[in-house]
């Protein structure tokens, strides 16, 4: 790398968090944190996320020009060579983000007019002179264009904010749900908190009741004018998001005689030994995203020009020019590339707890002994142990019957027939208060009515549980670890037939069942065909005939798996047992078998299946139509109150219900969950067991793929109406309606594109602080700029301010303090007006970096027990 090129990226800390630089005459600048998420249509992005791996984004602006367009791809490969080679690269597209750029800007991203070289500043924090319409659209991932300011720009199925800078007033269109009517409010809140210092009005007028809104409503007449004729009609939202393409095929890249050659090398499913380290390939999912992996031994040339292959490999296939492209290392892989091959590897992986195996169609699970209060204290284990505790709670098993609920005599628990239903009821404590899954497994020959009135039944088991139940659908053959653990080793799948009583099956002959274990909690016995043919040398074998049982034990088997399969045998059969070892079988035991023949016999075949990243889904029809949109490095909390997630793990399928899902969203999730098997690059099995859980309910097979999950979550905060509630001060509107019926701001005078961060004529109003450190107004007259007391913690903190007598003013209003006179300080020896919770905002932002190690944007980020750690670690908790 050159010295120039070094001495750009001399400002690129390598630490976690965000940083962001836009392209200005060819160079990288700098965008200020306060700026995070405000994007011009006229210029080129790029964003540097680093966590415990790296990403680098390009964003492209729908006006910008191709010589920025092209400087930014050379900087994000100069930038990706800085740090080692190691970041995914992605290219972004305005208005065809991925789901990963949107999530880190989590109040929305607003798209400005123009461009910083056309003399436009990014924020200019505190300007008041400001007159825009912003058009929001989106629940999860919010986005606002700026529009023309006119009653034209509205319709009403969509949600505006008109800003004239002391008042944010957002105007909800009458057929626009509650969950896009809170993400304005809190985009609204954050553009008070970070361009106008927290002291601009937020209102909120209901486009469908406008005259309950009498003052809000004179401040849109005097800027919009009166309106004449009726609002437009809503706008079809875009179509659905494509949660994945079935249709994946990798190319090798690489140049000849200076053309690029593009050759195929596989379709779906992909296999990670396709790729070679010395060379670089694209994965193309047939249009909807391109994804480039360069090999650790390619050529220096073919790593850099892996970005521009992947434009020219867009252009010759026609695709459009906003499909998503990615660039990785080998060894750098992303969650969503991993998730197109049918099992990855990483380098150097080891056994950890649990390994599962694969040999046909019966995984092969081996698991340590553990203890069931470290899975309820950790979470995370239980999550990847697939188990909810030791096993040990209350088991109450039903066979569907004449459509009704059966008991079934406790001494059979264990033995299910593939011609029958059933329902299993498992009990156990967490806190001293039961908690409850119930399994609805469904045999491969029960009747279509069996299958609906088992589901039918699970629902009246939930109702008289009050629908605390966890529930789970299993399909003979997929049994979840969980479910194996609750027999003791004393699980028999029959191939069919029935144990409905009174009812003789027909008699087989011999019988033959392949056991898979190697203790009580992962052992279980299957039926298979009774033929030489079904014998693998990994496993153990029982071949029961009228006369006698045999143990058959393949070479491939350990002592474990000897010892389940003798306990094993004695459920299934009280006749005499006879061992035979592989290798050493009397005719006998062939004879019964219908002869001898070639059987799986490799030892290979026991291979090690490595676990997945999870991926989070967000199912919902709130705009109209069923969509699934997924949700990136995700948390708690995005999983929302109002939709059906989906949590995918690879070996289960999680679908966790909120509150307020309509029914639905609800109904269609058990489908949406079939069909996302279904398409699937990677050939998953569609009978994944798949998982039903309410919010509130959550099992810590669940919540340990999030990390610090708080159950309390959902117990307290505020409303939409709530917030609502409280964001309106009717007199400082009323206030700003009269300045504005005097003032001439219908449409913006001469060009004057009134922006924050525009032309400022004049500056805020700022108040000297003396002792007291809550701010006080110059006079009493002027309400409007007061400071409100935000009704939620505002989402980012800002630069200070400095007042016409040159005091420097913090975030919460008052003068910055000296650190000694915050740290290690008991509430009583703090400074009067101090809040003893939030020592922090009193900082300077060169202090709070220095004592708390991050800025305040990525401290703000952070979870709360996060948060106060550091606090606390800093003295200032």
């Amino acid at each position: 790398m050159s010295d120039d090129s070094k001495d750009t990226f001399r400002n690129v800390k390598q630490k976690p968090g965000l940083q962001m630089w836009t392209i200005n005459n060819m160079q990288m600048v700098p965008v200020p944190a306060q700026a995070f998420g405000n994007f011009f249509e006229g210029d080129c992005y790029i964003i540097l996320y680093q966590n415990t791996d790296a990403d680098i984004h390009y964003w492209i602006g729908n006006t910008s020009s191709q010589d920025e367009q092209g400087a930014a791809a050379i900087y994000v490969t100069q930038l990706d060579e800085y740090l080692g080679g190691s970041p995914v690269q992605h290219r972004e597209v305005q208005g065809y983000e991925s789901p990963r750029f949107k999530g880190y800007f989590k109040n929305g991203l607003i798209y400005k007019k123009g461009g910083v070289a056309s003399g436009f500043k990014h924020v200019d924090t505190n300007a008041y002179n400001v007159l825009r319409l912003l058009h929001v659209r989106g629940r999860k991932h919010v986005t606002a264009t700026e529009v023309e300011v006119s009653w034209n720009s509205f319709n009403k199925g969509d949600i505006f904010l008109l800003d004239v800078g002391k008042a944010i007033v957002q105007w909800n269109g009458p057929q626009s749900n509650r969950r896009e009517k809170l993400k304005a409010v809190l985009l609204a809140q954050d553009i008070r908190d970070r361009e106008r210092g927290g002291r601009a009005q937020i209102g909120v007028v209901e486009g469908g009741d406008e005259a309950d809104s009498p003052e809000l409503m004179k401040i849109m007449m005097s800027v919009l004018g009166q309106r004449t004729g009726q609002i437009k009609e809503a706008i079809p939202d875009d179509k659905p998001d494509e949660v994945q393409n079935s249709s994946v095929r990798l190319y090798h890249v690489f140049e000849n005689s200076g053309n690029l050659v593009v050759q195929e090398v596989a379709t779906q499913p992909l296999t990670q030994d396709l790729l070679r380290s010395s060379d670089c390939y694209i994965a193309d999912q047939k249009g909807s995203c391109v994804m480039v992996w360069k090999g650790k031994s390619a050529t220096k040339e073919e790593r850099r020009e892996a970005l521009n292959r992947a434009l020219g490999f867009i252009k010759a296939k026609n695709y459009p020019t906003s499909t998503k492209v990615e660039v990785m290392a080998e060894g750098g892989e992303s969650a969503m590339f991993k998730h197109l091959f049918k099992s990855w590897r990483e380098k150097g992986q080891t056994q950890g707890l649990g390994t599962t195996y694969s040999v046909g169609k019966i995984a092969k699970v081996d698991q340590v002994k553990f203890d069931v209060m470290e899975l309820h204290a950790r979470p995370e284990l239980a999550a990847k142990q697939r188990m909810v505790d030791d096993a040990s709670g209350d088991v109450k098993v039903w066979r569907i019957e004449n459509l009704e609920l059966a008991d079934v005599d406790p001494s059979t628990y264990g033995q299910f027939y593939g011609g029958d239903c059933y329902l299993v009821l498992y009990t156990y404590q967490r806190s001293n208060q039961p908690q409850y899954v119930l399994y609805m497994w469904q045999g491969c020959h029960a009747t279509k009515d069996e299958i609906t009135a088992s589901a039918y039944q699970a629902v009246n088991i939930d109702n008289k549980y009050n629908g605390t139940p966890v529930q789970v659908r299993v399909v003979m053959g997929k049994e979840p670890r969980h479910f194996l653990a609750i027999f003791k080793g004393k699980l028999i799948i029959f191939e069919g037939g029935t144990g409905k009583p009174g009812v003789v099956n027909p008699e087989k002959g011999a019988r033959l069942f392949q056991v898979r274990g190697t203790n009580e909690l992962n052992t279980k016995a299957t039926e298979v065909m009774a033929r030489a043919t079904s014998l693998n040398t990994n496993d153990v074998f029982l071949l029961k005939t009228n006369q006698i049982c045999y143990l058959w034990y393949g070479k491939g088997c350990s002592g474990d798996e000897r010892v389940m399969g003798r306990a094993m045998s004695d459920v299934l059969s009280k006749q005499d047992k006879q061992v035979v070892m592989e290798g050493q079988e009397p005719a006998e035991f062939w004879v019964a078998l219908g002869g001898k023949a070639p059987y799986a016999s490799d030892k290979r075949l026991q291979r090690e299946e490595p676990p997945h990243s999870p991926r989070l889904f967000e199912c919902s029809n709130q705009t109209g139509r069923f969509r699934m949109t997924e949700v990136d490095d995700f948390a708690q909390c995005d999983l929302d109150e109002e939709d059906v997630m989906l949590l995918d793990t690879w070996e289960e399928i999680f679908l966790w219900v909120g509150n307020l899902a309509n029914q639905y969203e609800t109904k269609e999730a058990w489908n949406s969950a079939q069909e996302y098997l279904r398409t699937h690059p990677a050939g998953r099995d569609p009978d994944t067991p798949t998982i039903f859980v309410k919010q509130g309910y959550e099992p810590p097979t669940f919540t340990g793929w999030f990390n610090a999950w708080d159950p309390h979550k959902w117990s307290g905060g505020n409303s939409y109406e709530e917030m609502k509630k409280k964001l309106t001060d009717a007199a400082s509107l009323s206030q700003i309606a009269v300045e504005l019926s005097n003032t001439n701001l219908n449409k913006s005078p001469g060009g004057g594109y009134g922006a924050p961060g525009g032309p400022v004529s004049s500056p805020p109003p700022v108040y000297r602080v003396h002792g007291d450190l809550s701010p006080k107004p110059s006079t009493p007259s002027s309400p409007s700029t007061q400071r409100p007391q935000p009704s939620v913690s505002p989402s980012y903190i800002f630069s200070p301010s400095v007042t016409a007598g040159g005091s420097r003013l913090s975030s919460a209003g008052g003068q910055y303090l000296d650190p000694q006179l915050l740290i290690n300080k008991s509430p009583s020896e703090l400074p009067q007006g101090v809040d003893p919770s939030q020592r922090e905002e009193y900082l300077s932002d060169v202090d709070f970096e220095n004592l708390l190690g991050t800025s305040r944007l990525d401290f703000q980020r952070l979870p709360k027990w996060r948060q106060n750690d550091l606090k606390k670690k800093a003295g200032l908790f």
